[in-house]
């Protein structure tokens, strides 16, 4: 029988305790949620991922203000900051996973990952 799971991972998991949330400290907490969610895949489970983007729409939102006053660079409007956090979450979960599942997965037969 196979199994399935929904995996959400939190925009604040990106970010631990005391961390400033630069895109290294997410990349190294996607990396650690990255594992987990690997050896899942691994032991055979089908899974859905997703993941919130709170505190990382609010540093969108708050650089864009930053800059409002700047000639060349326009105020963005929240649903243009949910987008671009979207699109770079998925970047640094999506590419974290597929480097943990490549090398979990090395060397077995047959084996092949997609990326859609």
């Amino acid at each position: 029988m196979e199994r399935t799971a929904v995996i959400a991972i939190g925009g604040n998991a990106l970010i631990g305790p005391g961390q400033r949330g630069t895109i290294a400290e997410q990349f190294d907490n996607a990396r650690a949620a990255a594992r987990q969610v690997a050896d899942l895949v691994v032991a055979g489970w089908r899974l859905a991922l997703t993941h919130g983007n709170g505190p990382q729409v609010g540093f969108i939102l708050l650089r864009s203000e930053a800059v409002a006053d700047a000639p060349l660079l326009p105020r963005l409007p929240l649903d243009m900051c949910v987008a671009d956090s979207q699109g770079g979450l998925g970047y640094i979960i999506g590419s974290s996973l597929l480097a943990r599942l490549a090398e979990a997965l090395l060397g077995r037969a047959g084996t092949h990952i997609v990326n859609d």
